[in-house]
C-alpha cells in the first residue's frame, strides 16, 4: 500500500496536468505557438520570462491575491519541459543534432 506522501504526490500531479491541460485549450495553445503581437520571443524564451516572474514574487514575496505562485512556477517548469522535449523530438526527425 503507498505510502500518504505518494498519494499526495500523485494528486498534486493530476491536479498540475488537469490545469495545463485545461489553460493550454482556453489560451489556444499560446505556450507553443504565441501570437507574438508586443513579444517576439519565442516560445521557449517567453517561458523562461514568466518563471522569472513567478521567482521574482516568491523571492520578494509578492503573491498577488488569488494567485498560487508555487503551482504556477510549477507549472511553467513544466512547459519549459514540454517544450524541450517537442524539440528533442523534432530535432530527431529531422536527423538534426544540435550537440554535433
Amino acid at each position: 500500500m503507498p505510502d500518504d506522501i505518494t498519494e499526495n504526490i500523485k494528486k498534486v500531479c493530476n491536479e498540475l496536468k488537469h490545469v495545463l491541460i485545461e489553460k493550454n485549450k482556453s489560451y489556444g495553445n499560446s505556450v507553443i505557438k504565441p501570437i507574438s503581437i508586443f513579444s517576439k520571443l519565442n516560445s521557449f524564451d517567453q517561458i523562461n520570462v514568466r518563471i522569472d516572474d513567478k521567482l521574482n514574487r516568491i523571492a520578494y514575496g509578492n503573491e498577488y491575491p488569488g494567485d498560487d505562485t508555487e503551482f504556477d512556477l510549477i507549472g511553467y517548469l513544466i512547459l519549459k519541459r514540454a517544450i524541450k522535449q517537442k524539440r528533442k523530438n523534432k530535432n530527431a526527425s529531422d536527423g538534426s543534432n544540435k550537440s554535433s
